[in-house]
């Protein structure tokens, strides 16, 4: 089942943010404070991995309105899905009136409720034709009953068709109509077995019309209550993960369960949760074992710590990571090591990078929020996925986001390297303004500061260009570049010797800056060439580049 559009309404900065469109991987581009992790908390809403609750009206109605306004029914997100061929076949069988190739609408309101609404058929009930069938099979059993000899048996065969009569014929209710025809058909169908008498296969046809008719009636609401039931429960969860998932290195068991005991944890705390239910740690156990049984409860940690370990390994494809519980009187500490470093040193998740802890409180959140379902289905709601990772591990997660999951991915960004530049159809931009609050377009549209991720990840990637080629010639400006170019291509016109195709020529925008783009263009072990004029600074260039060359600081030579 896939998520095909979305639509939020009524959720803090949101009024209407207007129908978006959902890819394999969905980037919902925006500056800070436009409203984009409120879209992806709001859509959580619809089936979150922690179950159905009522959403707190006081905060999360948009607050330039009136409560009043907010009801139990209000609308906060209205999704659309399409479902996979084997999902289609299935609904057909449950619901034979339903179309499963059509979208299927699924709406969460304010309070823990869905509506699910799938495209269907009009209810087979055509009150002209039934009737023009009735009288068909009436006047075929009269015929068939003055064939009779027998009295009795002829009398209650025309009394039977009597009662088809008025019972099959149609009324202004459907669903009793069913009924009434189910029961008609089956008295009327026993007394011709009776009278050994057998309908024309044309008067059969319209007998066997009205019941499938009226079967299909008389169970439609049964099945439709089925198919709904179906699609709540294949509904793939939505895992939302914040910009930074914080799991603590260091927990103290009585204050956490006194905490939970009491409804007052802090994010912290539920993460922390998470982790021990990928262990398949219980806190509360761990702590009555302290003064009891101390063996069983290293034994206990020991194991956690093996499960834990394998379950983050198996997404986790690329880094060998061991997590060990420390327990500690009453604390318990979580130490990590990363197993494909030279040294395997066990450091506490606290002393971890800031980069580290996020994907490691991704991995964790991820396999906890789809225990004891299908991972792949789940769809990953990432706000200001790897915030705190370096431009170039930020690329790097986009690449393994892309590569190594099957889930469906929507995430908010403004960085430049988390934007799919080869795939720029999975972005959508997110606006924001006084009037209409938060707003989302399929289209790159907004305002400089909306578009400026999009436009320096476009710059970046055309930048890359110039590291494709083996040669690169720099020169000061563009009019090099227009002069040497139009030089060449005269030459080569002429069925002279032109520039090689394969050289790059690259303006640096001035004197100064060569140095910086040699350096930049030999660090990628390319041939480089610099072309200077004879002003001073073409030769302070000069000279800095030759001292530079002297002291082996590049693959680069100045003429």
């Amino acid at each position: 089942m896939q998520l095909f559009t979305f639509r939020i309404k009524n959720y803090r900065s949101i009024q209407d943010s207007g129908e978006i469109s959902a890819s394999r991987i969905t980037a919902l581009l925006g500056r800070n404070e436009s409203g984009k992790s409120n879209l992806l908390r709001a859509l959580s809403h619809v089936n979150p991995a922690g179950g159905m609750q009522p959403l707190n009206e006081v905060k999360d109605f948009p607050r330039n309105r009136r409560l009043e306004e907010c009801k139990g029914s209000t609308p906060v997100a209205i999704t659309t899905w399409h479902l996979e061929t084997w999902e289609q076949s299935h609904l057909s069988k449950i619901w034979q009136r339903s179309r499963p190739s059509e979208p299927i609408k699924v709406t969460r309101q304010y309070d823990a409720k869905r509506l699910i609404d799938i495209p269907r058929d009009a209810l087979p009930f055509d009150p002209d034709q039934i009737e023009k069938s009735v009288q068909k099979v009436v006047a075929a059993v009269k015929a068939a009953a003055s064939k009779v000899e027998e009295a009795e048996a002829k009398s209650a065969l025309e009394a039977a068709g009597e009662a088809f009569k008025s019972a099959a014929s149609p009324q202004e209710d459907a669903e009793a109509w069913a009924k009434a025809a189910l029961s008609a058909v089956d008295t009327l169908e026993t007394e011709l077995a009776k009278a050994d008498q057998e309908l024309t296969e044309t008067q059969e046809g319209h007998l066997s019309a009205i019941q499938k008719d009226a079967r299909t009636i008389a169970g439609d609401d049964e099945a439709r209550a089925k198919a709904i039931q179906w699609i709540e429960q294949n509904l793939p969860v939505f895992v939302y993960l914040d910009d930074y998932p914080e799991i603590p290195g260091h927990q103290n068991i009585p204050q956490f369960l006194k905490r939970k005991a009491e409804g007052s944890m802090e994010p912290a705390d539920e993460n922390f949760e998470k982790l021990c239910k990928v262990a398949g740690l219980k806190p509360a156990e761990i702590q009555e074992l302290q003064n009891k049984d101390t063996e069983q409860r290293n034994q206990l940690a020991n194991r956690a710590s093996s499960v834990v370990s394998a379950e983050l390994q198996k997404r986790w494809t690329d880094r060998g990571v061991k997590v060990r519980f420390n327990l500690d009187g009453s604390d318990i500490h979580t130490f990590v090591s990363d197993t494909t470093h030279t040294f395997d040193v066990d450091v506490n998740l606290d002393e971890r990078s800031r980069g580290f802890r996020w994907f490691f409180g991704f991995y964790t959140a991820f396999a906890a929020d789809t225990d004891g379902g299908d991972k792949d289905t789940a769809i990953l709601l990432l706000d200001e996925p790897g915030l705190f990772l370096h431009a170039k591990s930020q690329g790097d997660l986009l690449t393994h986001l892309e590569d190594d999951f099957e889930n469906q991915i929507l995430y908010t960004t403004h960085s430049p390297f988390m934007v799919p530049t080869k795939h720029l159809d999975w972005v959508r931009t997110v606006n924001i303004s006084e009037e209409d609050g938060t707003t989302v377009t399929n289209d790159p549209t907004g305002d400089r500061r909306t578009l400026f991720p999009l436009q320096a990840a476009l710059g970046y990637d055309l930048s890359q260009s110039l590291f494709l080629g083996g040669s690169n010639l720099i020169v000061e400006g563009v009019t090099d570049f227009w002069i040497l170019s139009a030089a060449s291509e005269f030459l080569i016109s002429k069925g002279r010797q032109g520039l090689d195709p394969g050289l790059t020529i690259t303006p640096a925008g001035g004197a100064q800056k060569i140095p910086c783009m040699a350096a930049l263009l030999a660090s990628e072990n390319l041939n480089v060439l610099v072309l200077l004029d004879h002003e001073k600074d073409a030769a302070a260039t000069r000279d800095d580049l030759a001292r530079s060359c002297r002291g082996g600081g590049g693959n680069s030579r100045a003429a």
